[in-house]
């Protein structure tokens, strides 16, 4: 059975998305902090060719609850 890349990939950007969001939610009960307590992730290339310049800008947050949850919905993928 061929797997498909794209459905793959929708899987973890969901997980990730349902487990920010959850964080997000639980970020005021102190007792849970260490699954909400997020890092942020940034890369910056830029450039000036005299000809062309750009800025570009990607930062990513992450945190050990979307974390598992990216996890949860690889599980789930292998599962369909």
């Amino acid at each position: 059975m061929k797997r498909n890349v794209g459905m793959l990939i929708l899987f973890l950007v969901l997980g990730w998305l349902v487990g920010a969001l959850i964080a997000q939610a639980l970020e005021p009960v102190q007792s849970l902090s260490f699954l909400t307590a997020s890092t942020m992730i940034k890369w910056s290339p830029q450039a000036d060719l005299n000809i062309i310049k750009y800025d570009f800008t990607i930062q990513l947050k992450l945190c050990l609850l979307s974390l598992l949850s990216m996890i949860i919905s690889v599980w789930l993928y292998r599962k369909l």
